[in-house]
């Protein structure tokens, strides 16, 4: 059965490159960025793992913790890190989480028989700190993912949490947001006492 937005992340214990985990402590009070890859030694899943080693700043900033999944032995990740290490010009500190029975992968639906019976699709799951599924993307194997839309998401999230609002197409932080229909505008003068635009009465927007 497919994993939905609002479900619990189903927990698990594995192997990793990091030592053994139980996925729900190690996501302690923290968000986790869970992405699976089809399989080590691979081109595009080396790119990636590279491109999540160098944004480990960014993604520290906002409380997130990655953690990536390939159907391989950590002995096989613990040899492609060296080779992530080199070709992507970082270091790669993240566990990947080893799971050569796929159980996880099932469990987390990331085989997708058309694509592959033994190699994970590249799932996305961004996991609040309530361990809830906020966010689930799907790529397929010859794509690689866009980072810049992950951290995008993250920050619409967290932001979205904080102030209670919504964001619009292709909102960055920084630009205006979005006062959800649900709220009175007794209310949003209240929680917005800098002002805000009412467009139509159910699009109102605010600086935050």
């Amino acid at each position: 059965m497919s994993l939905r937005i609002g479900d619990t992340a189903p927990d698990f214990s594995a192997e990793t490159t990091t030592g053994p985990i139980r996925f729900h402590d190690w996501i302690g009070n923290d968000w986790a960025f869970f992405f699976s890859h089809p399989a080590d030694f691979t081109p595009v899943c080396t790119t990636e793992m590279g491109r999540t080693a160098q944004l480990a700043a960014q993604f520290a900033s906002r409380g997130v913790k990655p953690i990536g999944l390939s159907t391989d032995t950590v002995a096989e990740h613990l040899k492609w890190i060296d080779d992530v290490n080199d070709t992507q010009k970082t270091t790669l500190r993240f566990p990947i989480v080893a799971d050569a029975d796929l159980k996880i992968a099932k469990l987390y639906d990331m085989i997708h028989p058309s694509e592959s019976e033994t190699a994970a699709v590249r799932s996305v799951f961004t996991i609040d700190p309530d361990k809830k599924i906020r966010l689930t993307m799907t790529y397929p194997m010859n794509v690689g993912r866009n980072f810049d839309e992950i951290l995008r998401v993250i920050d619409a999230l967290q932001t979205g949490d904080k102030y209670k609002i919504a964001t619009p197409a292709d909102w960055i932080p920084g630009q205006k947001v979005i006062i959800p229909p649900s709220v009175t505008d007794a209310d949003a003068t209240i929680a917005f006492p800098q002002g805000y635009d009412t467009i139509r009465s159910y699009l109102r927007t605010v600086k935050l």
